[in-house]
C-alpha cells in the first residue's frame, strides 16, 4: 500500500469543489452539476504535483441549516475527510462573496490546527483577482485566486497547500491491487457491503434508491492482499433516469467496470434477476472482466432453496452459469468474508495460461467424442488451438475453413473447454482462423461460394493475435479428425 499525503477540498454547497477536484486530477471523476448537493460521499483520487504524488479528497457541501436530502450524512462524510487530511483547501465563490456559512466553515478548519489555504474560485480573468481580498475576514492567510473551469492558478494553489508539509516523509511502494467493482441496480446493498467490509460508515446508506451517485474508490487490505473497492451508483432503467446526474452515474458505472479486474454483481435475493442485471452482466462479459454473483439480503428470503434460485439465474443469463455465486447478507455479515477467497481464485484464473500441447490433447478428445459436421462435401479440420492472451483468456483455433464451424459445434467446443479448464467467473474468447491458400477459389467445391456459412479465410476476427507462419506449415503436423476414415 502507498502512504501519500492527503489534501481535502471542502466548502459550502455549489462553490465548485468537484470542478476543482476534476481539474487537479486531470480526469472527470466527480459529477459536476449546477444543482446543490450532487456530491454526497467523499471521493478519493490519486494526483501528481511536479512529481509529488498525493491523494485528493472531494467532499459534499457543508451546510448545517440545509434541508436537503442526506444533509447530515454529507456533513459527516466531510468531517471524516477533514479529520484524515494532511492539508485542507477551502473553496469559496468570488461572485457570491463571503457568507456567514463560509465563516462557520473557516472556524471549523482553524480548530483542526492543520494547514489551510483558500481557493477563491470562479475568477475568470486577472482583472477580477482583487476581489479575493473580500474574504480576508475568514482569517486564512493563504488566499489564491483560481478558476476551476479554466485551470487558472491551480499550480499556485497546490504549492500553497503543500507549503507547510514535509514532502520528504512521503513513501510510495508498488502495490498490485485487485480492482473490485461493486455493481448492480439501485438499493441492492452495494454501499452497505462496503461499510461492512471497512467496518466504518464509508458510504451513505439509505433505503432511497440512487443514494450513491459517484463511483468511489476505496483502497483496502484483507489478509495481506491489497484491494481497491469501487462502489458504484446503481444502473436504472432508461425511463427512470429523471435527472442528468443519473445518466452521469450510469456512465461512470460503465467506466468502473472497464477498469476493474473483477466485478461483484449484487442482486436482491428477494427480487431475483431483472432486465437491469442482465444488461450489467452483458456489460461485464463484453468488457472481458471477471464476475462474482452476490445474492444479497438472503436472510430475508423464506421458502426458497439456493439451488432453485441459482437454476433460475443460469437459465436467464448463460454467462452467469460459470460465475461463482455467494448467498450473503451485507447487513449481518453472513458469508461476506468468502468474497475475498473467490476474488483471489478468479484473479488467478484470469492470469492462467494453458500450453499448446495441452490444448491439442483437449481438441483431440473433443473430436473423438463428437464428429464435426460436413457441409456440401467439405469437412471441417481442426489443426490446433493456442492461447494468445490473458485477462480475459483468449484462444485461437486454427481450421481449414472457418465457415464450416457451425454454431452448434462452437458451443460444443466451448462447453467442453469450460468443463476441462474451468476459468470460473471469466468470459472466454475463442477466435477462428482459417489457413491461407494461394488459389483458394479453385480449391473450393462448386457452389460453396454462395453457402450461408462461407467466411473469408483472411482478415478473420482474431488475426491481430497471430503471425503469418501458419500458411507454410505441414498439414500432417496438426491434430485432425478425418470423417472419411471413420
Amino acid at each position: 500500500m502507498s502512504k501519500l499525503l492527503k489534501v481535502a477540498i471542502v466548502g459550502r454547497p455549489n462553490v465548485g469543489k468537484s470542478a476543482l477536484f476534476n481539474r487537479i486530477c486531470k480526469k472527470n471523476i466527480a459529477i459536476v452539476d449546477e444543482a446543490e448537493g450532487i456530491t454526497r460521499d467523499r471521493i478519493y483520487a490519486d494526483a501528481d504535483f511536479f512529481s509529488l504524488p498525493f491523494q485528493l479528497i472531494d467532499t459534499g457541501g457543508i451546510d448545517a441549516r440545509s434541508k436537503a436530502q442526506f444533509n447530515e450524512h454529507i456533513k459527516r462524510q466531510a468531517e471524516i475527510a477533514i479529520e484524515e487530511a494532511d492539508s485542507l483547501i477551502m473553496v469559496v465563490d468570488v461572485h457570491t462573496g463571503p457568507t456567514q456559512l463560509d465563516k462557520e466553515i473557516a472556524d471549523i478548519l482553524h480548530r483542526t490546527k492543520k494547514p489551510v489555504c483558500l481557493a477563491v474560485n470562479k475568477i475568470d480573468n486577472i482583472s477580477q483577482a482583487h476581489m479575493m481580498y473580500d474574504f480576508q475576514n475568514l482569517g486564512i492567510s493563504k488566499m489564491i485566486p483560481v478558476s476551476a473551469a479554466q485551470g487558472w492558478h491551480i499550480a499556485e494553489l497546490l504549492e500553497a497547500a503543500f507549503e507547510r508539509l514535509d514532502r520528504k516523509q512521503v513513501a510510495e511502494t508498488e502495490s498490485n491491487e485487485i480492482q473490485l467493482a461493486i455493481v448492480g441496480r439501485p438499493n441492492v446493498g452495494k454501499s452497505s457491503l462496503v461499510n461492512y467490509l471497512l467496518d466504518t460508515e464509508r458510504c451513505i446508506v439509505s433505503p432511497i434508491p440512487g443514494t450513491t451517485r459517484d463511483s468511489i474508490d476505496i483502497p483496502f487490505e484483507h489478509n495481506g492482499v491489497a484491494y481497491n473497492l469501487i462502489d458504484t451508483a446503481g444502473i436504472r432503467r432508461k425511463h427512470a433516469e429523471h435527472e442528468v446526474v443519473d445518466k452521469f452515474a450510469a456512465i461512470r458505472t460503465q467506466r468502473a467496470i472497464e477498469r476493474a479486474d473483477i466485478c461483484l454483481l449484487m442482486l436482491d435475493a428477494q427480487q431475483g434477476i431483472t432486465r437491469e442485471e442482465k444488461k450489467i452482466a452483458n456489460m461485464i462479459e463484453e468488457s472481458g472482466k471477471g464476475c462474482i454473483l452476490l445474492f444479497n439480503k438472503w436472510d430475508l428470503v423464506k421458502g426458497f432453496r439456493m439451488e432453485h434460485c441459482m437454476q433460475g439465474i443460469e437459465e436467464e443469463v448463460p454467462f452467469l452459469k460459470h460465475c461463482p455465486k455467494l448467498f450473503m447478507s451485507a447487513l449481518t455479515g453472513r458469508n461476506v468474508d468468502q468474497i475475498f477467497a473467490l476474488a483471489q481464485q478468479v484473479q488467478e484464473d484470469s492470469q492462467k495460461r494453458i500450453t499448446t500441447h495441452q490444448l491439442n490433447k483437449f481438441i483431440g478428445l473433443c473430436l473423438q467424442k463428437n464428429h464435426p459436421p460436413m457441409l456440401q462435401g467439405k469437412r471441417l479440420r481442426i489443426y490446433y488451438m493456442a492461447q494468445v492472451g490473458i485477462k480475459p483468456p483468449t484462444f485461437v483455433v486454427f481450421v481449414n475453413y472457418p465457415n464450416l464451424m457451425v454454431e452448434s459445434y462452437k458451443k460444443y467446443i466451448y462447453n467442453q473447454f469450460r468443463e476441462a479448464y474451468g476459468f470460473a467467473g471469466l468470459p472466454i474468447q475463442i477466435y477462428l482462423r482459417g489457413k491461407k491458400r494461394q488459389e483458394k477459389h479453385k480449391q473450393e467445391s462448386p457452389g460453396l461460394e454462395n453457402h450461408p456459412y462461407r467466411e473469408e479465410e483472411e482478415g478473420h476476427e482474431g488475426d491481430e493475435f497471430l503471425d503469418d507462419n501458419f500458411e507454410d506449415a505441414d498439414d500432417e503436423a496438426y491434430i485432425e479428425y478425418d470423417l472419411e476414415e471413420d
